[in-house]
């Protein structure tokens, strides 16, 4: 057994690689107290505007929030937007030497407008054509080169369908990690959902294992475990996990399999909860947890983000708080080489 102390404090010897879609969540926030004269639309007085990291710059600031080093790697336009960006990533602390900027690019922006912390309106700025040649190429390098100078324990796969994810990128990264027995997880979108074979551990949501398959996937056990047989038949990963919003999660290794339902909350927002769960996911991954406790330790801490407006990160010591109230002062452990300092 492992304690849950030992187990965040190893945490924050873990690095992490994370490759994929960065983007700006932009948040502009006001009331509404009438509709407009000039259509059947909400007024909005603006009040504020922020700027925060989102898409796999989230999953770096989960890894990071959680103890871990993040080390990210992407493509963005050469625009004013990739400049605030830079400026986002210092104030998090976090490195910026795997963020290229690209001029066949533009940043992507997601506007949300937001009114008594509610959703009235999005508004999406961005490319979604895979990277060209040049542009892999560069990518491939930064990548490379890291994983040559630097010790990776986990690494992440965030695709959110902006082309930084191409099939190019997808399969000569796995082969770089599996080389170097790397583990690896993906948190997959619509297209190339089929190119991440030989990897760790997979984690679609449901809407995307429904978008997938010719049969009907319902939140049951029975019918979970049919689709993770064709997900392994196709990918030849070792674990399966699939979120099933309020639901909760659904875990798949070998013959070991979960549905772990979610806790009562308040939801308030679910943005950047799958970043949060692929977050804690890659970490308990990297210390050889068992399949059960990774499910549980990613049901927490999605959950957790779901109670709060707008895309923020894990909050470490409620997850171990939450931990402890709900599954006890240990963890079971299958290898404890990676705990090791």
């Amino acid at each position: 057994m492992l304690s849950i102390e030992q187990l965040f404090d190893a945490f924050n010897r873990l690095r992490v690689l994370i490759v994929g879609d960065v983007m700006i969540d932009r948040y502009l926030r006001g009331q509404v107290s009438r509709i407009s004269p000039e259509a059947p639309v909400p007024v909005l007085a603006w009040q504020e505007s922020e700027d925060r990291l989102g898409g796999a710059a989230n999953v770096a600031l989960n890894i990071g929030a959680l103890g871990a080093t993040p080390y990210l790697f992407s493509i963005m336009g050469k625009d004013d937007n990739h400049r605030i960006f830079l400026e986002l990533l210092k104030q998090a602390r976090l490195d910026d030497r795997g963020i290229i900027a690209s001029s066949e690019r533009v940043s992507t922006v997601k506007t949300r407008v937001i009114a008594q912390n509610q959703h009235l309106l999005r508004v999406d700025k961005e490319d979604t054509h895979d990277l060209s040649e040049a542009e892999a190429r560069e990518l491939l390098l930064r990548i490379k080169k890291c994983l040559d100078q630097e010790t990776i324990d986990v690494l992440i796969f965030q695709d959110y369908n902006k082309g930084v994810l191409s099939e190019e990128v997808i399969g000569a990264v796995i082969r770089e990690a599996n080389q170097r027995n790397i583990p690896t997880v993906v948190d997959p979108k619509f297209r190339n959902f089929w190119a991440y074979r030989g990897v760790s551990l997979f984690k679609p949501n449901l809407r995307e294992i429904r978008d997938q398959l010719s049969f009907p996937v319902l939140p049951s056990l029975e019918s979970l475990q049919a689709a993770t047989q064709v997900i392994r038949d196709r990918l030849n990963n070792t674990i399966t996990l699939i979120t099933l919003s309020d639901k909760g999660l659904f875990v798949e290794q070998g013959n070991q399999r979960s549905l772990i339902p979610t806790l009562p909350r308040s939801i308030a927002d679910v943005c950047g909860a799958g970043d949060t769960v692929v977050s804690a996911v890659a970490l308990a991954l990297a210390l050889d947890l068992p399949v059960l406790e990774i499910g549980q330790l990613a049901n927490l801490a999605g959950g957790q983000v779901c109670e709060k407006v707008g895309v923020v990160p894990v909050d470490k010591d409620q997850l171990k708080s939450e931990w402890l109230r709900f599954h006890g002062k240990t963890v079971s452990r299958l290898d404890g080489r990676r705990l090791d300092g």
